[in-house]
C-alpha cells in the first residue's frame, strides 16, 4: 500500500519504500527484497520528523507539511503501534506499470513470500 503516493516523488519506481521503527525488522526485510530483487529502501523514522506533526488545533496533526510525506505518515501511525513490532512497504511506485504493457507487477510479493517462509522456518 501507499500511504501518501509521496514514495514516488522520494525513490521513484526502482525500489520500494520501507519504513519501520524497528532496524532488525528493517533489515530482514531489506536481505530478502535484495535476494528476490525486489528491492526497497528503508526511509529515516527519526524523532524530528514528529515535530512536523505538532498543531495548534489538536492533540496531533495526521499530515506534517509538503516535505516528507511518506515519512511524516508513517510518523503519524507510528504513534498508535507503539505495542507493535511493524514494518510498512510503500509499493505505490512499484506495484504497477502504465502505458502500454500497464498493469500489476506483483511486487512485493516476492520479498514477502521469502520473508514468510524464512519465518515459518524459524517456528
Amino acid at each position: 500500500a501507499t500511504l501518501t503516493g509521496a514514495c514516488v516523488v522520494a525513490l521513484g519506481k526502482i525500489p520500494s519504500g520501507l519504513l519501520s521503527p524497528d532496524d532488525a525488522l528493517a533489515r530482514e526485510l531489506t536481505d530478502h527484497g535484495q535476494s528476490t530483487g525486489d528491492r526497497v529502501w528503508q526511509l529515516p523514522l527519526w524523532d524530528d520528523y514528529n515535530e512536523l506533526l505538532k498543531s495548534n488545533f489538536a492533540d496531533l496533526a495526521n499530515i506534517g507539511g509538503r516535505y516528507g510525506g511518506t515519512i511524516t505518515a508513517a510518523a503519524f501511525l507510528s504513534r498508535f503501534t507503539k505495542a507493535y513490532t511493524w514494518a510498512h512497504l510503500d509499493i505505490a511506485g512499484t506495484a504497477w506499470i502504465s502505458g502500454d504493457a500497464k498493469g500489476a507487477t506483483g511486487r512485493p510479493v516476492p520479498l514477502l513470500t521469502e520473508f514468510l517462509i524464512a519465518r515459518a522456518g524459524q517456528l
